[in-house]
């Protein structure tokens, strides 16, 4: 079940990442003024918001949203998940959580399991969790030169592959302005994305696109992506049909505002409804929740609980 909640929050948090356009994004060098500037939705003359004002609008989300994500490496965090297994009625039958300390070792996020159940772990189970720590941090500091040149290529790769999975997002939909709504007392635009009829995927992971549809709640002081609700409006498979995620699985996503510098998550729902290799079946939903955001020393190699910068 782990495997497919992040699955899906991929599809999710890429809708944010780019602009409804097919072009490339102009370098960063050549448009220091547009990024300042104040941005107005104007309707015309029959009462929309034209395309490419929207286009703007998400265009600089975007970038914001790309500067959280490097941000986001400067802070430690507790994260806690709670799984709630539904019955064939859709009734709890069974509900299991896990809390754990996000920490940062050599520049990586590395979860440390500290309660479950909102029970913390026993003694022999809190020195597994730190003796795997040490593990971790010993193999980080002694990584050969080679090796650590191959983890960040791979890195790299990754992060080129996402990049190109957003630019097919931005070809999959049309995003409309439905209005305004506070959200947490801030000011949002409201957008609603829905699939592209004449859309083609150009890749395998992008065959689930036309598959989703959704909301986006845009904060207009900060231009950062405040609220997502995706739903699949089809059956998604995975991995070569050994999973089947299906109609009417929901996610929704929620950011907050941490230190007057940067936008991260605050909170996850998900109601996931798949079955996995054809046997095994999920009917389940997930809440996850992100809190004590903790801005550590950029110079420190490794922290274990985070220490709030001075």
């Amino acid at each position: 079940m782990r495997t497919l909640v992040p699955f899906l929050l991929i599809a999710v948090a890429a809708v944010a990442q780019e602009p409804p356009a097919a072009e490339a994004p102009t370098p960063a060098a050549s448009k220091p003024a547009v990024l300042v500037a104040p941005l107005e939705l104007v309707p015309d003359a029959s009462g929309t918001v034209p395309q490419e004002q929207i286009r703007e609008l998400l265009r600089r989300v975007a970038e914001k949203d790309l500067e959280n994500q490097g941000r986001l490496r400067n802070y430690t965090y507790t994260q806690r998940e709670e799984e709630r297994k539904l019955d064939g009625d859709g009734k709890v039958k069974k509900v299991e959580s896990r809390t754990s300390e996000i920490l940062v070792v050599y520049g990586e996020h590395i979860e440390r399991l500290i309660a479950k159940d909102d029970k913390p772990l026993s003694p022999e189970d809190a020195k597994r969790e730190d003796e795997r720590i040490e593990k971790i941090t010993e193999k980080r500091k002694n990584e050969s030169e080679h090796d650590r040149r191959d983890r960040l290529e791979e890195e790299a790769k990754r992060r080129e592959d996402g990049r190109k999975f957003v630019r097919e997002i931005a070809d999959a939909y049309d995003f409309r302005l439905t209005g305004s709504e506070p959200v947490d007392e801030r000011e949002t635009w409201v957008l609603e994305a829905e699939p592209r009829a004449d859309y083609q995927p150009k890749s395998r992971e992008a065959r689930m696109l036309p598959k989703l549809k959704g909301r986006i709640w845009i904060d207009k002081a900060d231009l950062q992506w405040k609220r997502f609700d995706i739903t699949t409006i089809d059956t998604i498979s995975v991995g070569l049909f050994l999973a089947r995620i299906h109609k009417g699985t929901h996610v929704v996503v929620e950011t907050t505002r941490v230190n007057d510098e940067v936008w991260l998550p605050k909170h996850v729902i998900v109601h996931v409804d798949a079955r996995v290799a054809l046997l095994k079946s999920f009917n389940q939903d997930v809440e996850q929740t992100f809190r004590d955001y903790k801005r550590f020393r950029t110079d420190a190699n490794f922290t274990v609980v985070g220490e709030p910068t001075p």
